[in-house]
């Protein structure tokens, strides 16, 4: 089997969060033990999503059903996507001919080869889904959808400083709401090859979170 990483690394260094990475102790220099605190939005690097995230009657991250983010995957092949493209229903469903009604599905743009997640740029001109697109995941009956790039146009908005309402973040507007479980800033899609993975995108067992850190792979060739 092939293990792929799709996980951004938890780095001191980040555009939109601040994040804070202290170490206590060095047993390169006698100490007995090195102790690393970690201070960081849930939302940050790579995650999941929980309902609650938008929404106050959803759940929170803890209550994920780990089969929904655990286990075999749809690869969606959107390698050819350009800065600033509004990816909409018509692209999806050609490149989605292959995926079926209750499907987890990987959105893979290879985004990461043309920004990096540390510079405004990476948000800034990052391809987005379009609501019709949206619209057109929900109409498919998935259960997960992985994103590898800033999906709502929204983002570079709220680096601005605005705050736009909920129905223009619109896959949280319509997958999120609709309980389809989301886990986004993947990186490293470039690697996958294949069409069909087992992917592994548990979340951080967080009390009363609304997302969570996950350390997230996939697959490719499993024999089980």
């Amino acid at each position: 089997m092939r293990i792929v990483d799709l996980t951004t690394p938890i780095t001191g260094n980040h555009a939109r969060w601040g994040t804070d990475i202290t170490r206590n102790g060095d047993t390169r220099a006698g100490d007995l033990f090195q102790v690393t605190t970690v201070r960081l939005s849930c939302h940050a690097f790579t995650h999941v999503d929980a309902r609650r995230h938008f929404f106050g009657d959803g759940a929170t991250i803890e209550a994920t059903p780990l089969d929904t983010v655990v286990g075999p995957a749809k690869v969606v092949d959107l390698k050819d996507t350009v800065a600033n493209h509004a990816i909409d229903a018509d692209h999806l469903a050609h490149r989605m001919r292959h995926v079926e009604s209750g499907d987890r599905i990987i959105l893979a743009t290879a985004w990461h080869r043309h920004r990096d997640i540390a510079d405004l740029s990476y948000w800034r001109d990052a391809p987005y889904l379009t609501r019709d697109a949206a619209e057109h995941l929900l109409a498919r009956g998935l259960q997960t959808v992985c994103f590898d790039f800033p999906q709502d146009y929204t983002i570079r908005q709220m680096i601005d400083g605005q705050t736009p309402p909920i129905e223009e973040h619109v896959t949280h507007d319509t997958l999120l709401r609709a309980g389809v479980h989301m886990v986004e800033y993947l990186t490293n899609t470039s690697a996958l090859s294949g069409r069909v993975v087992f992917l592994s995108a548990a979340p951080l067992k967080i009390e009363d979170a609304d997302g969570a850190p996950a350390r997230v792979y996939a697959i490719e060739d499993f024999k089980g």
